[in-house]
């Protein structure tokens, strides 16, 4: 039961975030390329160093904590915490702005 602690982390922070996009109409979701972007000028640089690190020995991952699936040398559980992680940040930062009527300079221009 212990090997599923991550995992039902990482569950909780992607079901408590996904309300932002349903009430507050983030679009997070509806805008693949700029999440794929966010994914992956965060995640890449923090898997590599991830790894340098394990390899290093500067710190392990206890298996009887994880569900034992690695993915480039790496927990499944750890590279789904690059992955969901920044989804979080950038979900609640789109509804942050949503809720002030920020902007950031990709919204259509009104014509007038």
């Amino acid at each position: 039961m212990r090997a599923l602690t991550y995992v039902a982390m990482l569950a909780f922070v992607l079901v408590a975030t996904l309300p932002l996009e349903i009430l507050l109409r983030t679009r997070v979701y509806a805008r693949l390329r700029r999440l794929g972007l966010v994914l992956l000028c965060a995640g890449v640089p923090f898997v590599v160093w991830d790894l340098a690190a394990v390899r290093a020995g500067h710190w392990w991952f206890e298996e009887s904590l994880t569900l034992g699936i690695e993915i480039v040398g790496l927990p499944l559980e750890e590279v789904l915490f690059f992955v969901v992680v920044p989804l979080a940040s950038v979900m609640t930062l789109e509804a942050v702005r949503s809720v002030r009527g920020w902007t950031v300079g990709d919204e259509p221009r009104e014509r007038p």
